[in-house]
């Protein structure tokens, strides 16, 4: 331990001697002071983009066919809801960005859109009464070719029209603010109700002939052909989502319950299609050529064919539940009514049945009847070769009233508001009073099944070109032709 502390100290000494042996000192250090580390610059704040900021949005529900807005609808996006007032706006705060807007209102059919909010905050949802709707041939599927709550009567003024290029046999079908109809070449178009615009318009392949009206079937348009198609579009573009074959051609016009379209064919043959599975459901044989539609009511389907056999099947099944006979061919599509169907004969007559199978009395004219009856307040409707359109009792097939029309009549009748549509091949469309006959209307355009529409227009439909006209009194703005 002592020699330790002698060796510490002996080094202590040497390094105390070299230090003080010099008298020159050390020159001092040039080095400069190290810099000090630059301050981290703060990270920028983040710049919300204005579509991320919320904001309150305004959402106003319209009326789409009457423009009035919708007061009490609930209107749903990012997550939040609200109630339109009595002025049918409602407020949401959310980012001004795109979104998906749900709205619901009693006695509307359900929407949803995407909508952007980027440009405005103030937005507008258009909803649509489906009792206002015209979304197939017949206009209900038990085809009484007159719809109960469109309250539209003469006199109109007209709103624009439309060419459409080749012959219109059958009318259009309305919803949501747009027509669709085909003519004779299998062009399916989609026209704005309220702008008459062509919204787009889909080219059949072949352009095989078209002698029957589309349906709307949720987001598609289904229709068939007489090179025996049956064809899907997407209603939102007119692409083609689906089709099928069956052979023969088809001119039943859509029917469409349950996602089953029932229709008939040059062949006889009878089919339920399932629209979603793409499916035959059933498929049978009647045995003579079929160009009657099919009419749905009361758990029943009821159609003609050439045979002049009037045919209650099954929905589910296609089984029969009764045959009932006229005295020629059933070229036109029954109606059924109050417990009755009424269904035409070209062999000059128009006849009723009981849903049950009754006969129950006919009407005789002289001459052909192609016209499809149309019935509605216990009077029925249908027009004959002669050029006479009749109106008879439901009831007892008394004739109420007859009106020459000018020419021969082969389309459809129809009802609207009391009153009875007809067109001729005299070119023009003539309205009556459902239950007197007189006249309250002469169209100078006309020649097949006269008027489709909704519940803010009706659909006039000449040889080739659509009519769109609107009553006088109306408060809606009118547009150019």
């Amino acid at each position: 331990m002592t020699a330790r502390i002698l060796v510490v100290a002996a080094l202590v000494a040497l390094l105390l001697a070299g230090c003080g042996g010099s008298k020159q000192t050390a020159p001092p250090t040039s080095t400069a002071a190290p810099k000090p580390h630059p301050k981290p610059k703060p990270k920028p704040k983040p710049k919300h983009h204005a579509s991320h900021q919320l904001t309150k949005l305004v959402v106003a529900v319209l009326d789409g066919d009457r423009r009035v807005r919708v007061r009490g609808a609930k209107v749903t996006l990012w997550g939040k809801s609200g109630r339109t007032d009595r002025h049918g706006l409602t407020t949401i705060v959310a980012p001004r960005d795109r979104h998906e807007v749900s709205v619901s209102a009693r006695g509307y059919g359900p929407t949803r859109v995407s909508i952007s909010f980027q440009r405005s905050r103030w937005q507008t949802v258009d909803v649509y009464k489906p009792e206002l709707q015209w979304p197939l041939y017949g206009a209900t599927a038990a085809r009484t070719q007159a719809p109960p709550k469109i309250r539209l009567r003469p006199p109109f003024r007209l709103v624009w029209s439309r060419g459409l290029g080749h012959l219109i046999e059958f009318p259009a079908v309305v919803s949501d603010g747009f027509a669709y109809i085909g003519n004779a070449r299998s062009t399916i178009r989609a026209i704005s109700m309220r702008s008459g615009k062509f919204a787009w318009s889909h080219l059949t392949p072949g352009f095989p002939r078209m002698a029957s009206s589309p349906a709307v079937y949720r987001d598609e348009i289904v229709y068939h052909t007489m090179g025996g198609g049956v064809y899907l579009l997407d209603r939102a573009n007119g692409h083609l989502d689906w089709s099928w074959s069956g052979g023969s051609a088809i001119e039943s016009s859509p029917v469409v319950v349950n996602g089953i379209d029932y229709f008939g064919d040059a062949s006889g043959n009878m089919y339920a299609l399932d629209l979603r599975t793409h499916r035959l459901k059933w498929r049978r044989s009647l045995g003579a050529k079929i160009t009657s539609s099919a009419a749905i009511a009361g758990g029943r389907l009821f159609i003609g064919d050439y045979a002049g056999r009037l045919w209650a099947l099954s929905p589910a099944t296609g089984a029969t539940r009764w045959v009932g006979r006229v005295n020629g061919k059933i070229y036109g599509t029954p109606a059924v009514a109050g417990g009755r169907v009424f269904v035409p004969s070209v062999a000059y007559s128009l006849w009723a049945f009981s849903t049950s199978g009754r006969q129950l009395w006919r009407v005789s004219t002289g001459s052909y009847v192609y016209s499809s009856p149309a019935v509605a307040d216990g009077v029925v409707c249908f027009g004959a070769y002669n050029g006479v359109f009749y109106g008879v009792s439901a009831g007892s097939g008394r004739v109420l009233w007859s009106v020459a029309t000018g020419g021969a009549v082969s389309g459809a009748a129809v009802i609207v508001a009391g009153v009875a549509y007809v067109g001729s091949f005299a070119g023009r469309i003539i309205g009556v009073n459902l239950h007197t006959g007189r006249r309250l209307l002469t169209f100078p355009h006309g020649e097949y099944v006269p008027v489709s529409g909704n519940g803010a227009r009706l659909l006039f439909n000449g040889f080739s070109r659509i009519y769109a006209v609107e009553p006088r009194h109306s408060k809606r703005r009118q547009l150019s032709h």
